[in-house]
């Protein structure tokens, strides 16, 4: 394999955040170099300075040996570099060809669009990635795995060199990631280099040939992923070992009821799921993609109406038609689209904190008290461990870790005892996932009643007291947490379609 890029001593500072210090990283044609590190360690600032949409402060960028200036995403573009973004950005009113070609269409006589040259090139690029893909469908019709085989296809129709793709499997099942891998390796036997950020270990050691570590926006090192250990890979993440132990499974069975689920039905994604939480306990959620398990909280949650069924809270039926309905009854909901659902991006931390307990901080004429905002902010920065220059921090300037703790900072200071995590580390780095398994046994220890739905079964393992598994909308099982139940026992009853009986025990 050949030198391809040399990226040195790059620097870059935002406001209040110093976020690329002396940065390095090198690409070889023809390989997969994983670029890994915590949340805010400065791997996508990186890749976007590669990418053109940043300009850094000072460093120097080399493309087969000659430097060179990235002053856009075109220019990036007209050198061969291409970025697939962790949200896609596609548009989905538009073909697939369409979204491929899209300010390059090709042009008749007047300037019409070629219909079907556009058509044709963009099967072209499908046939060679060897899938089959119909390039008149609609994207808003196409599975997330579908979307990311566009924006591959995308990267590839302006001959992409340098491909950089941040997080491509975060919203892919099994059989999806084993695709993605397919046409990895394939563009791989063709010379193309591809810079792989992601924080899933399992990944790095199936795909990576290296893997480059930053910690806090500087270069820590660089390793061959064969050779490498993942627990040495961690550690150069974080700065220390980190423990992977499930927690201790306490005898709850003396502790109230707090959460009690009856019969609870939604067409066909929800049938008829029965379950109770109770005090201090973490009931994690398991099953396959499409089981039903974002179904069931959205449902509790009040944001999709069931049709049949019965919720109590603390022994007391609750008619919860709407989110404020359940806010009102003490849950809170952590959506695993934390940006789109949880956050508002464009206020900045202590507004976010505030927004879900306006009335604490307003006096009878509807003025707020910024101060005891800002005091109580900082309260919780300080609680949860928030980095943050300051509450008045912008939470889209956020890590992803912390921009989690910012949503459950909302949900603690409107005081709810039963808390729904849905997917609470996606997209999150093994350290922050560290802390946000710390402080959700803290919570739970501290009595808050927690369900937690992942797709991660070592994670369901670690953190929960009972695991209830789902499939195709019925709940199949619950068992024990920790030690006492093994991945192939969740498996077994995550594809098996009969309900769990009323002689089960629950």
């Amino acid at each position: 394999m050949t030198g391809l890029l040399q990226m040195a001593g790059i620097e870059k500072r935002f406001p209040g955040v110093h976020a690329l210090k002396q940065a390095q990283f090198e690409l070889r044609a023809g390989e997969v170099h994983a670029l890994m590190g915590e949340n805010g360690a400065g791997k996508s600032t990186l890749m976007k300075i590669l990418a053109g949409i940043y300009q850094p402060d000072s460093g120097s960028i080399a493309i087969d040996g000659q430097e060179v200036a990235i002053a856009s995403p075109r220019a990036a573009q007209n050198l061969g570099i291409a970025m697939i973004h962790q949200e896609l950005a596609l548009m989905n009113d538009l073909t697939v060809a369409q979204n491929i070609f899209i300010g390059r269409e090709p042009r008749q006589s007047f300037g019409r669009l070629d219909e079907a040259a556009l058509n044709a090139r963009a099967a072209a690029i499908f046939h060679a990635m060897n899938i089959a893909m119909e390039p008149r469908a609609l994207v808003e019709g196409l599975t997330i795995a579908r979307q990311q085989m566009v924006e591959i296809a995308k990267a590839l129709s302006v001959k992409s060199r340098i491909l950089i793709m941040d997080e491509p499997t975060a919203a892919l099942n099994d059989a999806e990631i084993a695709e993605l891998f397919r046409i990895i390796r394939q563009l791989r036997t063709e010379g193309v280099g591809i810079v792989y950020i992601s924080h899933k270990m399992d990944e790095i050691r199936q795909i990576a040939d290296r893997v480059t570590v930053m910690r806090d926006g500087e270069f820590v090192g660089t390793v061959e992923a064969a050779d490498t250990p993942i627990a040495t890979i961690i550690t150069m993440m974080v700065g220390r070992a980190l423990t992977d132990e499930a927690l201790p499974v306490p005898d709850l069975s003396t502790q109230p009821v707090v959460l009690e689920v009856k019969g609870l039905s939604r067409g066909r994604a929800i049938r008829n799921v029965s379950f109770t939480l109770r005090r201090g306990e973490i009931l994690g959620f398991a099953g396959l993609m499409g089981a039903g398990r974002t179904e069931v909280a959205r449902a509790i949650f009040g944001a999709d109406r069931h049709e049949a069924g019965e919720i109590r809270v603390h022994g007391e039926p609750r008619a919860i038609r709407s989110p404020r309905d359940a806010v009102r009854a003490g849950i809170g909901y952590l959506s695993e689209d934390r940006k789109h659902f949880g956050l508002a991006l464009g206020m900045d931390v202590r507004d976010n904190v505030a927004i879900a307990s306006l009335q604490r901080f307003t006096d009878r004429l509807g003025r707020l008290n910024e101060a005891a905002m800002g005091e109580t902010a900082r309260r919780y920065i300080g609680r949860l461990g928030i980095r943050t220059p300051s509450e008045q921090q912008e939470v889209r300037l956020l890590s992803g870790g912390n921009q989690q703790k910012v949503v459950i900072a909302k949900w603690l200071l409107r005081d709810c005892d039963i808390l729904i995590f849905d997917e609470p580390t996606r997209g999150i780095d093994v350290g922050a996932k560290a802390e946000i398994y710390r402080l959700l046994a803290e919570l739970a220890a501290q009595g808050r009643a927690i369900i937690v739905i992942s797709s991660e079964l070592p994670e369901v393992l670690r953190l929960s007291h009972r695991i209830a598994v789902m499939c195709e909308g019925r709940l199949t099982g619950i068992l024990p947490g920790g030690p006492h139940t093994t991945q192939e026992e969740i498996m077994r009853l995550a594809t098996q379609r009969e309900a769990l009986t009323e002689e089960q025990p629950a």
